[in-house]
């Protein structure tokens, strides 16, 4: 995975609750097990009219949030069904970060596995990144996460807390084998003491 270490990005307000993974990415595009090309299909449902043309009123399609690479959102993100389709799809858009008062805990789990930061901050401090997304292309933030901050397109800075586990992996831009990998020497050694003390095993 690509490292995660500060992202300057235009943030995309989302402030739609319970957004599950089927309004990330529908279920008709879960055939695939390709980690790519899911971007076109993200939020196909609100992003595209019957007609497949675009739905001028939907944020992604705006001018100013086509390249996003962060969206403030509603609470209970990522609700519904566990389907890894819909970090797969946020990534190939291009997005690095979501915000929200809460997320389901499968696709939480899923956005670290992914190289996606999952930011959980206040209903004070959501209304005031909404208020910053809400500025176009000046809707500007900066994720810092080894200062593990918010900062703001008029400078301010919020603070947000991260399990140390899980910023490490995203630091290190560590998928679950290479988290697992950095335990190799400890593991080798277990199994070295194992065939010594159970040779029968």
């Amino acid at each position: 995975m690509d490292k995660f270490t500060t992202l300057t990005g235009v943030a995309a307000p989302l402030p739609i609750i319970n957004i599950d993974t089927d309004m990330i990415i529908p279920k008709q595009y879960l055939k695939t097990i390709k980690r790519t090309g899911l971007g076109t299909a993200l939020f196909s449902e609100m992003r595209y009219n019957d007609d497949g043309s675009e739905n001028p009123d939907f944020v992604l399609n705006k001018p100013a949030y086509r390249q996003a690479k962060i969206i403030v959102a509603g609470d209970n993100f990522g609700c519904g069904s566990s389907r890894e389709h819909a970090p797969w799809a946020l990534l190939d858009f291009g997005v690095r970060c979501v915000i929200s008062t809460s997320f389901a805990d499968i696709f939480y789990n899923n956005c670290f596995k992914n190289g996606i930061l999952p930011l959980v901050v206040t209903p004070e401090q959501l209304a005031m990144l909404l208020d910053d997304a809400e500025r176009g292309s000046n809707a500007t933030l900066t994720v810092d996460l080894e200062a593990q901050t918010i900062r703001g397109p008029d400078g301010g800075e919020l603070h947000f807390d991260i399990d140390p586990s899980r910023k490490q992996i995203l630091l290190e831009g560590l998928d679950d084998i290479a988290g697992t990998l950095k335990s190799d020497p400890a593991i080798a050694g277990f199994e070295a003491k194992m065939s010594e003390n159970r040779p029968w095993l």
